[in-house]
């Protein structure tokens, strides 16, 4: 258990960053995708610098570097923590009301806003962990940002503390806040080399005790459909219609076993994101998700099989089936780093947690981060139905993760 005293501004911080809208821009080509999510970064930046942090800075891409340099003679490891400022396209982000539920005493929670939007208890198991405890909602009408600006508050409410007590020793820390980690281009413009870290953790993980070391390994699949046209009125033998072919393949797709609806562990799946098109052309486009290279594969092999065999039955028109990598396993690189993830688990302990291992069924800024040279597994930030108007985090689940941070900087400096 820690003997630290905290005075935690970690609640404060995350009811005032969620009313800004941070939401990212799949469609978007620019980077960041909206200018909006730097509205969050200026904001971040000038309460880091209020609190002494001197080179805290937004640069031109909506990053947000900042450094608490080592109060230590030894010879540490830069660690990094970072979380992401964007919220989900799959949700609105505007004008987000958060709701305080105090002692939660258990049983459902209607949301005011909308009352048909229902936290229900028994839907929500992790709901049984929380009694006693103050838990934040929406009002109902929007998601409510605790994934991931839970984690943003976290690591603010850090900083806070080592700045105010000194006399807790640790490394060099680095604080790095993304945009567009929602849309899959959170590291995309990311200066490793300016950050400097030898080691970094998201914080960007659900449920309190929770640790992340492995996650999906990802592809996109596209398959661009060219039919036949022909004028509706004498197409009879003729017409080959492309988006017909198009939810002939959709069609096709398994039942069971490998959609997100039919799937939970470590089972990977097949999932379409979209179709377009018309008569002559149609294109339709994939998620493929798998734990292993080899599941990907396979589920890459199915979906091709099946575009192949519908398309015996449309004999002049043609299909184009590309595949492009998104991100991979984490695991590949932090298994490489055991200590990263022991001093992660102690971490957790002396907050007065149980550690859970627990494996990702997405993909984090930390996937990226490993594979371009800075191992990263994920910490719980305590968000829970995340891209999800039921979206909710606990005010106590947010201060142990600003425990375990703190605890984690410390294990680094004393193991150097």
């Amino acid at each position: 258990m820690s003997s630290l005293t905290f005075t935690h501004t970690v609640t404060e911080r995350f009811l005032r960053y969620v009313t800004i809208d941070t939401q990212s821009d799949p469609e978007s080509p620019t980077s960041p995708s909206t200018e909006k999510q730097k509205d969050l970064g200026r904001v971040l930046v000038t309460e880091l610098k209020a609190m002494g942090v001197a080179d805290a800075h937004l640069d031109d891409y909506g990053y947000v570097y900042a450094t608490i340099p080592a109060n230590t003679d030894k010879k540490v490891p830069v660690i990094c923590f970072c979380s992401h400022m964007d919220t989900s396209p799959d949700c609105s982000g505007k004008d987000v009301k958060p709701q305080l539920v105090k002692n939660y005493r258990g049983g459902d929670i209607t949301l005011a806003g909308d009352p048909t939007q229902v936290i229900r208890f028994a839907e929500h198991p992790a709901l049984k962990n929380q009694i006693g405890n103050d838990i934040i909602t929406t009002d109902g009408t929007t998601l409510l940002g605790a994934d991931n600006k839970a984690g943003v508050a976290e690591i603010m409410d850090a900083a806070h503390f080592f700045i105010n007590n000194p006399d807790v020793k640790h490394g060099t820390i680095k604080i790095l806040f993304t945009p567009d980690e929602e849309i899959g281009r959170g590291v995309d413009n990311v200066d490793l080399k300016k950050l400097g870290a030898d080691f970094g953790y998201t914080m960007d993980g659900e449920s309190a005790g929770s640790v992340e070391d492995e996650t999906f390994s990802a592809d996109g699949a596209t398959i661009t459909i060219n039919g036949v046209s022909a004028h509706p009125g004498y197409a009879k033998g003729k017409m080959e219609h492309a988006i017909k072919i198009a939810a002939a393949i959709v069609e096709r797709l398994p039942k069971e076993g490998c959609s997100p609806e039919t799937t939970s562990g470590k089972q990977g799946f097949l999932h379409p994101i979209g179709i377009t098109g018309a008569l002559e052309q149609a294109t339709l486009a994939f998620i493929v998700r798998d734990f292993t290279e080899e599941g990907l594969k396979e589920k890459e092999t199915l979906l091709e099989g099946i575009v192949t065999d519908v398309m015996k039955d449309y004999p002049r028109s043609t299909y184009r089936f590309e595949v492009r990598e998104q991100y991979r396993n984490m695991k590949q690189v932090i298994d490489r780093h055991p200590h990263i993830l022991e001093y992660a688990i102690e971490a957790i302990r002396r907050a007065g947690l149980r550690p859970m291992r627990t494996a990702i069924r997405g993909g984090t800024d930390g996937s990226r981060l490993s594979f371009r040279g800075l191992p990263c597994p994920n910490i719980f930030a305590g968000e829970h139905a995340f891209h999800s108007r039921l979206e909710w985090v606990s005010r106590q689940d947010m201060e142990k993760a600003v425990q375990t941070i703190v605890h984690l900087a410390m294990i680094w400096e004393e193991r150097a």
